[in-house]
C-alpha cells in the first residue's frame, strides 16, 4: 500500500531538483525511455495482454478495451512522440516581456515548472509515457494514478520510466506512481495539497466533478468531447462526408471523435441520405432528430434510429452519431452552446463570412474551419504529446502540452535601488 502522503513529499523533493536540471539531460532521458520502449515490447504486450483478459472477464465495453490495447504500432508511436518532444523546446527559464521600468530597473517575466502535478486516469496506459515524458522535460514531478484495469501494464511503464531516469542520473522519485486500486487512496491525494501544485482528472464526468467537489488542489479538467461538425449550405458535400467519416470513424474511442452532424436544411435533403449511406459502409448507426428522419426513409432502417431525449448529449466513444437539421449558422452555435462540452467542434463551410461568426461564438477549446476534430491531439499539433485536452478557460485550454505545464515569475533587476 502507498503512504500518500510520504510518496507526495518525495515528489515535492525531486520538483526542486528538477527545477535545476539542463535540458540535454532531460531530453538524455527522453532517449533513454523511446529506446525502452521499443526494445521491452515484448515485456509490455505480456502486462497488457493481462490487462486486456481481466478487463473482459470484468465487463469492460469495447470502447475501454480499445483504450487499454496497446500494440506495436501504438508503441512506436509513443517512441516517436519522446523523440519529438526532444525537438521542442525547453520552456523552462525562458525569458519574456522584458521592459526597462521606473528607476532604470530591468524588469521581465521566466517561465518556471509549475512544479507537482497529479494525474487521474483511466483505461490508457500510454498516458504514463506521454505524461511522464512532458513532465519532466517541463521540469515538473508527477505522481501517476492509473485505473486499476491498467494496473499491470502501467507497472511496467513506469518500471522503464525509473530505469530511464535512473540511467541519465535523474532522481526516481520525480515520477510517483500509485499502485493501490484502493479509491481511499485518492480522497488522500486531493487532500496533499502542501504538495501538489496542480490536479488534473482524465477520465468520465462522475471523477471530473468528484475532484472539483473534494479536491484542495487546484484542478484542470478536460477530456471529456461531446463534438459536433456543422455542414453549412455553402459547403462541399462531397468533401465533407469525407471529413465526417474521418471524424466519426478514425478512432472512435477518443474524446476527439465526432458525436454530431448538424446539416442546414437548404442542404439537408440531398446531403444526408448521402451521408447516412457513405457511413454505414463503416458501420456506423445514426440518431437523427425528426428534421433529418424524414430524409432517410428508403435507406436500410437496422442502423437508423429516431434521436432520444439525452442523444445529443452524449460522448458515443463508438460508431454512433447523432445527426439534426437546422435553420442556420446560427442555429448550429445554439445547439453547440447548448450541447457541446467545449472540447471541439468546427464548421464545414466555403463561407469566411459564416466561417468567422462561427470561430468567434463557439467557445470551445478548439474550433475547426473546414477539418476533422481529430486533430485536437499534442502530437497532431506539433506538441509531442498532452497531458490532457482542458476545456477550462483557466490556466490554459486545448492540449496541454510543455509550455501549459509552467507558469511564470516576475525577475526585477535594480542597481541596489530603494524604493521613494
Amino acid at each position: 500500500m502507498n503512504n500518500i502522503e510520504t510518496l507526495c513529499r518525495e515528489a515535492k523533493d525531486a520538483s526542486r531538483t528538477l527545477a535545476i536540471i539542463p535540458s540535454d539531460k532531460k531530453d538524455a532521458f527522453l532517449e533513454a525511455l523511446a529506446a525502452w520502449l521499443l526494445e521491452n515490447k515484448e515485456t509490455v504486450f505480456e502486462a497488457n495482454g493481462l490487462d486486456i483478459a481481466h478487463g473482459r472477464a470484468n465487463g469492460l465495453t469495447d470502447a475501454l478495451i480499445d483504450r487499454l490495447t496497446l500494440t506495436s504500432e501504438r508503441i512506436e508511436g509513443m517512441a516517436r512522440d519522446l523523440r519529438h518532444v526532444i525537438t521542442l523546446p525547453d520552456p523552462v527559464g525562458e525569458v519574456f516581456e522584458q521592459v526597462i521600468g521606473q528607476h532604470s530597473m530591468k524588469i521581465c517575466k521566466q517561465r518556471v515548472p509549475l512544479g507537482v502535478l497529479a494525474v487521474i486516469f483511466e483505461s490508457r496506459p500510454n498516458v504514463t509515457i506521454d505524461v511522464a515524458a512532458l513532465a519532466i522535460k517541463s521540469g515538473n514531478a508527477i505522481i501517476l494514478r492509473g485505473g486499476k484495469e491498467t494496473i499491470l501494464s502501467n507497472q511496467v511503464l513506469v518500471d522503464g520510466i525509473h530505469a530511464s531516469l535512473a540511467q541519465v542520473g535523474i532522481p526516481i522519485e520525480a515520477v510517483q506512481f500509485i499502485s493501490d486500486p484502493d479509491r481511499r487512496i485518492v480522497e488522500d491525494l486531493l487532500k496533499m495539497h502542501q504538495y501538489v501544485d496542480m490536479l488534473i482528472p482524465r477520465g468520465g464526468a462522475g471523477l471530473h466533478q468528484y475532484c472539483r467537489e473534494n479536491s484542495t488542489i487546484p484542478v484542470i479538467t478536460g477530456g471529456i468531447g461531446v463534438c459536433h461538425l456543422f455542414v453549412d449550405e455553402s459547403a462541399n458535400l462531397e468533401n465533407s462526408i469525407e471529413v465526417i467519416r474521418n471524424a466519426k470513424i478514425q478512432r472512435p474511442t477518443v474524446c476527439n471523435a465526432l458525436d454530431t452532424v448538424l446539416v442546414h436544411k437548404a442542404v439537408a435533403a440531398d446531403f444526408i441520405p448521402a451521408m447516412v449511406a457513405e457511413l454505414q459502409k463503416d458501420g456506423v448507426s445514426f440518431r437523427l432528430d425528426a428534421g433529418a428522419m424524414c430524409y432517410v426513409s428508403g435507406l436500410e432502417n437496422a442502423s437508423i434510429a429516431p434521436a432520444g431525449a439525452d442523444d445529443f448529449d452524449t460522448e458515443w466513444l463508438s460508431l454512433v452519431l447523432g445527426v439534426k437539421v437546422v435553420e442556420d449558422v446560427d442555429r448550429a452555435i445554439d445547439h453547440i452552446a447548448a450541447h457541446s462540452t467545449h472540447h471541439s467542434d468546427g464548421i464545414l463551410t466555403s463561407s469566411a463570412e459564416n466561417a468567422g461568426k462561427f470561430t468567434k461564438l463557439v467557445d470551445s477549446a478548439a474550433v475547426y474551419i473546414n477539418a476533422s476534430t481529430r486533430f485536437t491531439d499534442g502530437s497532431q499539433l506539433g506538441l509531442g504529446a498532452e497531458v490532457a485536452i482542458s476545456t477550462q478557460r483557466l490556466h490554459a485550454r486545448g492540449p496541454m502540452a510543455l509550455r501549459e505545464l509552467t507558469t511564470y515569475k516576475w525577475v526585477i533587476e535594480g542597481d541596489y535601488t530603494t524604493r521613494k
